[in-house]
């Protein structure tokens, strides 16, 4: 009898974690909280994902966009439900990395509130225009801005995103004063940008993507530090006249602070299944994310070391709340 109990316990433990119905997690369906709107790089890669664990579960995954606040609404929503693995959120660069040195008071402790579960993606940003602009090379753009300082716009995707802040970076190594425009996500910014409101845009890969490809806008360099497969004939920022410049946005999954850990422990297991399946890996892939994953503990050492790096490019470019 000792032995058949060890037995069935052993194998309730590599079922996964459990609930009080006796269904292992999730037993209902889970909520996927994106901060920003519809549209925008987080919340396509959100979709992917989302579908895949659904079917992989067998429980359906509702993806909820909650914008604003530079994505601490939809992060402040997360941080205080219930820690039970039903509500997750989409972490990026800007709410995450940023916004602790760029604003003074948060509604949540980027550190203290979450259990990051794993990474997700690392996605170079490109340099895109309105095509009724005339410029076609960083060079241009440049001698454009300094021959009108302070009238040319450029959309970021929220004060504080990595969209935001790539750009401030490239207008501190450029010398160049270019009016920013916060939107509420990437969509809204690449709307208004393609039908002319703004100027330019360090978009996310996924965003600028159709929209390079359909000639609504123009690519004019990528800001990672290679070129991008996407637009291989695109040379980087730093090829183009400004060296050492490389800027990369991040995406990971973290739930609320106290989740309990055998459920932390499945969800990474999940996520880090479903993005490594080749299907999912050349779907991001065409989006112009790489996949990368880590375990929890790797995940929360990488949001530390973002947020140290970005306070100095924040600290160096006087770079401010609006």
């Amino acid at each position: 009898m000792k032995r058949l109990l060890f037995v069935m316990l052993a194998c309730a433990a590599a079922a996964g974690p459990s609930t009080s119905s006796g269904r292992t997690y999730p037993e209902r369906p889970v909520k996927l909280v994106v901060p920003f709107a519809p549209g925008g790089s987080a919340d396509l890669v959100a979709r992917l994902i989302g579908r895949a664990l659904a079917e992989s579960w067998g429980q359906q995954v509702i993806v909820e966009n909650k914008g604003g606040g530079s994505g601490m609404i939809g992060n402040d929503y997360v941080a205080k439900a219930a820690p039970d693995g039903y509500t997750l959120t989409v972490g990026t660069m800007g709410p995450f990395s940023v916004n602790p040195t760029l604003f003074e008071k948060m509604p949540y402790d980027p550190i203290r509130d979450f259990a990051p579960i794993t990474l997700t993606g690392i996605a170079s940003h490109v340099l895109v225009a309105n095509p009724q602009v005339p410029v076609h090379t960083v060079s241009e753009l440049i001698a454009l801005a300094k021959a009108k300082p302070g009238q040319l716009t450029f959309a970021s995707s929220g004060t504080g995103n990595a969209t935001h802040l790539t750009f401030e970076l490239f207008k501190a190594s450029a010398a160049i004063d270019i009016v920013h425009v916060p939107y509420k996500g990437g969509g809204p910014a690449m709307a208004d940008l393609v039908g002319g409101q703004v100027n330019f845009s360090f978009a996310s890969m996924p965003s600028a993507l159709p929209y390079v490809q359909s000639g609504r806008l123009r690519a004019i360099a990528v800001g990672g530090a290679h070129r991008s497969p996407l637009f291989p004939d695109v040379p980087t920022v730093a090829e183009s006249g400004l060296p050492g410049f490389v800027s990369e946005d991040w995406q990971g999954i973290l739930a609320p602070a106290k989740t309990p850990a055998a459920i932390v422990a499945q969800l990474n297991a999940d996520l880090v299944r479903t993005l490594r399946t080749p299907e999912m890996t050349a779907k991001l892939a065409g989006a112009g994310f790489d996949v990368k994953t880590t375990t929890p503990r790797e995940f929360a050492e990488f949001i530390r070391e973002d947020t140290a790096k970005w306070a100095k490019v924040l600290k160096r470019t006087g770079t401010k709340a609006q």
